[in-house]
C-alpha cells in the first residue's frame, strides 16, 4: 500500500468525527451543495479533501475552491484512463485554483502485470479495483478529517439514499455528498454556466466513466452506470462500499 504523502493529519477522534457528521446529517439533511460545502470548508480547512474521476463531478472542486481555495483534489490515476479524462485533468488543474494530486497504486501497470499477469481487470476486476484504487485512496484518505465526493442517488440505486453528510465508518471520517439530490443535467448546467472543463466523453454516450477496458458507452434509457464492468455483477470499484 502507498504511503500518505498528502494532508495535514488527524487532530479530532474517531468519536469525535463521527458525532460532527451525524450532527451535520440533520441539520444539513436539505440544504443546498453550497451550504454543504460552506460548513465543512469552516469545520474541516486544510483536512478537508475532495475526490474527482475527472468526468461530471469536475464541478465539485470548483464549488469546494469557491469558499476554500487550493483545497486539496484526490485523482485515482489509474494507468487505465481514457485520454480524455486525463485531458479533463489538465484542463482542470489549469482554470481552478485547487491542488490536484495524483493517486497512483503501489505499482505500474507493467509491474501489476508482471506480478498478476496481463489484463486483471478480464480476469479480476474486483482486486483490479483494490490494487488500483481502493488501496491507494485509503491510504490518502488518512490524512484527511473529511472527504467530498460526487456520489449522486441517481446514479444507480446503492446509492439511491446517500446523504448530504455521512459517518464513513470505512475510512473512520466525515465524508460529504454535496451533490446528492443533482441530476446529470444539473452538473451539466452548473459546468457550462461557470465554465468548468467536463470530460468530453460525457456527452458521447458515457454518462458514467471509469477505466478505459472497464467502460462502454450506454444505450438511451439505461441506467447510467451500465456501462461500468458491462456484463459482470459489479457495479461498484469499491471506494464507496
Amino acid at each position: 500500500m502507498t504511503a500518505t504523502t498528502h494532508g495535514p493529519g488527524r487532530t479530532r477522534t474517531p468519536e469525535e468525527l463521527q458525532s460532527l457528521a451525524e450532527q451535520a446529517g440533520r441539520d444539513l439533511a436539505e440544504a443546498s451543495a453550497a451550504e454543504v460545502v460552506a460548513w465543512a470548508a469552516a469545520t474541516f480547512g486544510r483536512s478537508l479533501a475532495v475526490a474527482c474521476s475527472m468526468a461530471g463531478d469536475t464541478v465539485l472542486p470548483h464549488l469546494v475552491a469557491t469558499v476554500l481555495p487550493g483545497v486539496d483534489v484526490l485523482f485515482l490515476d489509474t494507468g487505465y484512463h481514457f485520454a480524455e479524462t486525463i485531458g479533463t485533468r489538465d484542463a482542470l488543474a489549469a482554470v481552478l485554483d485547487v491542488q490536484i494530486i495524483d493517486v497512483l497504486a503501489q505499482h505500474s501497470v507493467a509491474e501489476q502485470d508482471a506480478a498478476y499477469g496481463p489484463r486483471l481487470h478480464e480476469r479480476n476486476p474486483t482486486l483490479c479495483c483494490q490494487l488500483r484504487k481502493v488501496d491507494p485512496i485509503n491510504a490518502e484518505l488518512a490524512g484527511y478529517e473529511a472527504w467530498v465526493t460526487g456520489i449522486r442517488r441517481e446514479d444507480n440505486a446503492l446509492r439511491a439514499n446517500a446523504g448530504l453528510v455521512e459517518w464513513d465508518a470505512t475510512h473512520q471520517m466525515v465524508k460529504l455528498n454535496p451533490l446528492a439530490a443533482w441530476s446529470f443535467d444539473d452538473l451539466i448546467g452548473y459546468a457550462g454556466a461557470h465554465s468548468v472543463p467536463v470530460n468530453l466523453l460525457l456527452t458521447d454516450g458515457y454518462p458514467s466513466i471509469g477505466c478505459a477496458p472497464c467502460t462502454r458507452r450506454v444505450a438511451p434509457g439505461e441506467d447510467p452506470r451500465a456501462g461500468r464492468w458491462a456484463g459482470l455483477a459489479k457495479t461498484e470499484c469499491g471506494l464507496h462500499l
